[in-house]
């Protein structure tokens, strides 16, 4: 089992254990062309960076709908929120930018055995830094 905060939210057995984690980092670079050469290239900074995660519940463990409904809850709120995992390493600041979810298996209710899920996030700058930068400005 993988261990994720995001924010207060644990992705664990009791809530949504992710089993796979995507992570893509861009650089920017600004481009002038050049008669009979390669474009010059200057590195502007630093894209965007991006964490997926995706993984299954299943009914007889969590109630993933809750789960859902709470990471729905936090995206709704445009929430800035710290990434951390359960080794310690932090990842940024992070907000959410997409939740899909499957559900298969339905009971008679309607209610899924299983939730396949996935997550977006989008690494934005620390508010407090840039809260900071503009207050000493």
């Amino acid at each position: 089992m993988h261990l994720m905060a995001l924010g207060m939210f644990l992705f664990e057995i009791g809530t949504l254990p992710y089993d796979e984690m995507q992570r893509k980092t861009d650089w920017q670079h600004a481009k002038s062309p050049r008669m009979g050469a390669r474009d010059a290239v200057q590195f502007t900074g630093p894209g965007d960076e991006t964490i997926s995660l995706s993984g299954a519940v299943y009914a007889e463990i969590a109630d993933g709908r809750v789960s859902l409904d709470d990471l729905r809850s936090m995206a709704d709120d445009g929430e800035v929120l710290p990434l951390v995992d359960g080794s310690g390493t932090v990842y940024g600041n992070f907000v959410i930018t997409a939740l899909d979810e499957r559900h298969a298996f339905l009971m008679s209710d309607g209610r899924a055995r299983r939730i396949d899920f996935g997550i977006d996030l989008l690494r934005v700058d620390d508010p407090a830094a840039a809260n900071n930068a503009q207050a000493s400005a």
